[in-house]
């Protein structure tokens, strides 16, 4: 694929996945009780604000500030970078494989930009499960992360050849 093609692509996908992912979050920010969760669908969904100063499901939560701030914002940016460098220069790469490493990038990239503006918090404000069996806290950014990470596998799996 040649680059003004993958650089559409990566465009429209962190685009769209940015804007989702900042507008629920401003959405979150300005309607949602703070670190208060209130249910719906029979408490299959959770929806409130939070800010979360770790990783996923809140790892590294513990971490001292300067720690997070090398981990969270140094290294996560630098991978970020990388990532986008890969995408824009691989000439080899497929469709689906390229949307699905945007998603992460693009994700990626929401959340970072939360750590910048918000002193190295991520709004999150979304949680599902059933009964005591529960996800983390979460939000459109990660879902994005998530989406791209599955399609990928699938992608591979699918280009896999079977011995």
């Amino acid at each position: 694929m040649d680059v003004w093609k993958r650089l559409l692509v990566i465009f429209l996908v962190t685009l769209s996945c940015v804007g989702c992912d900042q507008g629920t979050k401003l959405l979150a920010a300005e309607h949602l009780p703070k670190f208060q969760m209130t249910s719906y669908l029979n408490d299959l969904l959770r929806v409130g604000y939070t800010e979360n100063i770790g990783a996923f499901l809140g790892l590294g939560n513990n971490l001292s500030e300067q720690a997070r701030f090398w981990f969270f914002v140094v290294l996560v940016g630098t991978f970020l970078l990388a990532l986008l460098v890969y995408l824009i220069s691989n000439a080899k790469q497929h469709l689906v494989p390229l949307i699905a490493l945007s998603l992460v990038f693009s994700g990626g990239m929401s959340n970072f930009y939360d750590r910048v503006v918000n002193n190295g918090a991520v709004i999150d404000f979304l949680n599902i499960g059933i009964g005591s069996i529960r996800t983390g806290i979460f939000n459109v950014a990660d879902i994005a992360i998530m989406f791209g990470v599955f399609l990928l596998i699938f992608a591979q799996s699918k280009h896999k050849p079977t011995v």
